[in-house]
Order: structure tokens, then C-alpha cells, then sequence
């Protein structure tokens, strides 16, 4: 009995897989040599691999209709799958998800038991089976009447799975290594990679930028570092914002009833541009010399000239600022100098920096 391997590199002798080339296969695959541990995982590995090379070639006009259908889908992308192929189904759909399609994944088993509900007309549904004869063939009469589309990942373009989808991407027959070639592997890879290709060719059709990314990955390394400063900043009813000519007492008061008691105040002139800013600390400091400055205007004991950030500007520039000035809060400001919103160390502690 040959192996996988020793079929392929028999058949393709172009193919440099010289560890592979047994003894039985030098003389007319009547004898061979038992692989390794090791041999054997690179033989895994090799399988794999040419599994993910062979969907080059299968590329073609159905794989630009799924594109474009989903593209176009006024709904969500609905991923479902059983088994293995379900598992690969979730990664699937929270790539989507993450590179703006919208998606949620849904067990096949489950659907039949009032998931289904979940599935609108403007959906479309990926569904994910190698034999396309499982349990997921059972969900396709009800997402018919529900009006949703349907787009099939499967090995088998000839079952039942197949013959009731709008779409087939098709990954072909795929050897599995498992040594009684039954444990998916090489098949799952292969659905894995072809749902990667169908989810970053979205995403690149979408045009999206950094900082959409960032948006739905705010609580990733990335996502801080892509975060700008007014995804995070406090503003409206959480931005206290006074005219320079009020009462300090009275400044005081807005900065306490303000939501989230952000412990600073900006000050702007009559054309409601930044002048000042006024701190929690700033008044502790000038509690040290008496009480009397308290019967002040709040611009004689501002601070004059502050530090800002812009609105645009990366939440990582708004972190360096305060560190490196050792301060709690910054005003945040538009491109006319008015004050938008603030920005205080604790908000950044919650994202993570």
C-alpha cells in the first residue's frame, strides 16, 4: 500500500520531494520505508499546502458572483456550518465581520431549533460542508422561503448542498493526510483560505482605511494605536466649556455637575475659542496662597496658552502628550481653535493604554 505522498510525488516526479521518495517507490512501489514522526508531519504539511495551491486554478466566475453578492447584500452574511466545517464557518464569519461584512455565525443544528429565526431575505447564507450532504442541506428549503441567498463552500459539486445554492464555490476532491484519510484537514485548510481570499477581496473592494479597521478592532493592539481622539474624547454634555468673563465659583459649579465629572473646564473668548483651561489642580495650587482668588473671574487664574490635542490627531499622540507633561486631562480642539471635547487620562486607561 503507497501513501498519499508517494502517489503524488510518483505521479509529478518534477515535484523536489526528495525526503518522500521511499525505497518501495526505487524499486516499482513494492516496498517502502516507514516514515518518521517528523516525515509524516511535513507529508501533513505538504498536503495542505498543495490543497490551498490547487484553489488557484479553481478561481473563476462564480468566485467573482459571490463578491459581488455579497457586496451588495442589504443584509448580513450568515455562516453555517457542522463539524469541523463548522468551526472553520466561525472564523470565517468573524474575519468578515472584522473587515467590515457583516456577519454572524450560526450552528446548522441549532438553526433547526429557532436560529433560523435569526435569518432575514436581505441575508445571504455561507454555507460550509466537504460532502455537502449534511446536516446543513436541511436548513436550505426553509432559507429558500425565508428569500435569503445562498453560497455554498464544498468539495462536492454534485450533492445536495450544491444543486440547492445560488452560488458553488467549489474546492474539489481533497485527499485527507489523516493516515486513514477520514480526520478533515487538508479540507478544512482549504475552505479556511478560500473563505480568507472571499473575505479580504471585500474588503479590499470596500476601500476601506486603517482607521476603519481600527473601528472594529478597538480593543486590539491595533486598534489603539490606530484609535484618534475623538472616537474616545468626552464631549456635548461632557465637555464643560466656559466663557472667559464667568466666575470662577460659578466655573467651578458647571465642572462638578458635569457628567462624569471630568475635573477641568476649557474657557473661550466671546468667538468661542480656546483662551484657557482650568484644573482641578490649578485650583489646588492656588489654594496653598488663601481663598481670596476664589471671588476671581475664571480668566485671572487660568491657565493660559494650554496644552491641546486635535480631534483627528492618533489617541497614541493625545497618551505621549500627557505623560510626557505629566497632566490628567487635555482640551480637544477643531480647526478653528474651538474647543470639541476632552480628553482625560482615564478614558485612555479604558482603551488600554
Amino acid at each position: 500500500m503507497t501513501t498519499i505522498i508517494d502517489r503524488i510525488v510518483y505521479e509529478n516526479p518534477s515535484i523536489p520531494f526528495h525526503r518522500h521518495i521511499t525505497s518501495g517507490m526505487q524499486n516499482n512501489l513494492t516496498k517502502e520505508k516507514p516514515l518518521s514522526d517528523i516525515d509524516f508531519a511535513k507529508d501533513v504539511l505538504f498536503l495542505e499546502s498543495e490543497a490551498i495551491k490547487n484553489l488557484i486554478n479553481r478561481l473563476d466566475s462564480r468566485f467573482q458572483k459571490a463578491v459581488d453578492l455579497i457586496f451588495h447584500c442589504n443584509g448580513r452574511v450568515v455562516v453555517t456550518g457542522i463539524g469541523k466545517a463548522g468551526i472553520i464557518g466561525q472564523k470565517i464569519s468573524a474575519t468578515l465581520a472584522s473587515t467590515g461584512t457583516p456577519s454572524y455565525w450560526i450552528h446548522s443544528s441549532e438553526a433547526r431549533h429557532g436560529d433560523l429565526g435569526r435569518v432575514v431575505a436581505d441575508d445571504i447564507v455561507l454555507a460550509l460542508s466537504n460532502s455537502g450532504e449534511t446536516e446543513v442541506v436541511t436548513l436550505l428549503p426553509f432559507v429558500k422561503l425565508i428569500g435569503a441567498k445562498v453560497i455554498a463552500i464544498t468539495g462536492n459539486n454534485k450533492s445536495s448542498l450544491a444543486q440547492h445554492s445560488d452560488i458553488v464555490l467549489d474546492i474539489g476532491k481533497i485527499d485527507e493526510p489523516c493516515p486513514l484519510g477520514l480526520a478533515p484537514s487538508a479540507s478544512s485548510t482549504a475552505m479556511l483560505a478560500l473563505g480568507d481570499a472571499l473575505a479580504l477581496t471585500l474588503f479590499r473592494k470596500r476601500n476601506l482605511k486603517k482607521e476603519d479597521y481600527a473601528f472594529y478592532h478597538p480593543g486590539g493592539d491595533l486598534g489603539r494605536k490606530l484609535l484618534t481622539v475623538e472616537m474616545v474624547m468626552r464631549k456635548d454634555e461632557e465637555n464643560p466649556v466656559v466663557n472667559e468673563n464667568i466666575p470662577l465659583l460659578d466655573a467651578l459649579n458647571i465642572m462638578t455637575e458635569t457628567i462624569g465629572k471630568p475635573g477641568a473646564v476649557s474657557v473661550v473668548d466671546s468667538n468661542n475659542k480656546l483662551v484657557g483651561f482650568f484644573t482641578d489642580g490649578d485650583l489646588r495650587r492656588h489654594l496653598k496662597n488663601g481663598i481670596s482668588f476664589l471671588k476671581c473671574s475664571v480668566k485671572e487664574v487660568m491657565t493660559r496658552e494650554p496644552k491641546v490635542v486635535h480631534a483627528r490627531c492618533l489617541v497614541a499622540e493625545a497618551y505621549k502628550t500627557l505623560k510626557d507633561y505629566k497632566i490628567d486631562q487635555l482640551p480637544v480642539v477643531d480647526d478653528s481653535n474651538r474647543p470639541v471635547g476632552i480628553i482625560d487620562v482615564q478614558d485612555l486607561l479604558e482603551v488600554g493604554f
